[in-house]
């Protein structure tokens, strides 16, 4: 048999199981502790604050569309189109009703979902994988004791070739290492240890950090500024040579800041974050805000 057949018939093998691999459902194995689940006595008080601390009040609410709280239906705008939340209330039709306790940690964590299929980074699941499996399955008990919400979910507008769902499995080689909870640094103490943890979860390094031209993170610049972030703002550096300003806050300025958006020069949090003060970090305790403070400071007092 000639070469060139042999190395055509190759390709052609290859491609098929390429796309075979890209088109079949996958699901992520999840591991949750014995003993541990959404329906555990005290889930739904702890996933009420976590709701707060990883940010899903601003996502999954259309405020100004006059839409219910968790339903969904935010457009959300990226360079490669526009997508809409869903309606993540208990709704067994057009919410997450029907999901079981290992299809929340795994969406929330391995980016997939109920059906296995991939889904986009704008969920900030590259985040949350940060996230241990009792947090993610306390935030699904909180949700689940909400009222469920009759909200289908509004079409994406993303063009093709992204509008393939399938190239995430692609994407995710390139971009995304899988669900692992952030373990403790042991030569730091807890107090650090907590506010890396609620940096990564609060999903801090997705608007902070610059993307490439696939929209992954950089790891290598996390925290380090975004020229293009939400709604066009350009997001500022808290990390890094670029973070002068930032640096130059206390602990306490840095407190203050997440408490009540006040900044040292006396101006006021603006854009983006004024969201995230006002739906997340405002109604996290002093003791959790300083955290945050203290680690993000350690960034800058490094250098």
């Amino acid at each position: 048999m000639p070469v060139l057949r042999i190395l055509l018939l190759a390709a052609v093998a290859i491609g098929a199981a390429v796309l075979v691999w890209l088109l079949l459902p996958s699901r992520s194995s999840v591991s949750i502790p014995e003993g541990v689940s959404s329906a555990t006595p005290g889930m739904a008080e702890r996933g009420a604050y976590l709701v707060r601390a990883a940010g899903c009040v601003s996502c999954h609410s259309d405020k100004k569309g006059g839409g219910q709280a968790f339903a969904g239906g935010l457009a959300l705008k990226t360079p490669f189109g526009t997508f809409h939340s869903p309606n993540i209330t208990p709704d067994q039709k057009t919410g997450i009703g029907a999901w079981r306790d290992e299809d929340f940690v795994r969406a929330l964590t391995s980016g997939q979902g109920v059906h296995g299929e991939e889904l986009y980074p704008v969920f900030p699941y590259t985040s949350f994988s940060a996230m241990t499996v009792e947090d993610a399955l306390a935030i699904k008990a909180y949700l689940f004791s909400l009222a469920p919400v009759d909200a289908p979910r509004r079409a994406d507008d993303v063009p093709f070739p992204f509008s393939w769902r399938a190239l995430m499995k692609g994407w995710k080689l390139l971009h995304f290492a899988g669900a692992e909870p952030l373990a403790n640094d042991t030569a730091r103490d807890a107090t650090w240890n907590r506010g890396r943890y609620l940096v990564a979860i609060g999903h801090c390094g997705e608007c902070h950090t610059p993307r490439g031209f696939l929209g992954g993170l950089s790891a290598a610049q996390n925290l380090r500024g975004n020229r293009q972030g939400p709604d066009g703002w350009k997001v500022p550096a808290i990390a890094g040579p670029e973070a002068k300003e930032f640096a130059a806050w206390s602990v306490e300025e840095i407190t203050e800041y997440l408490k009540s958006g006040s900044k040292p020069d006396f101006d006021t949090v603006q854009g983006p974050m004024e969201e995230v003060i006002e739906d997340a970090t405002k109604h996290l305790t002093d003791e959790d805000r300083r955290a945050m403070a203290l680690y993000l400071k350690s960034l800058n007092s490094e250098r």
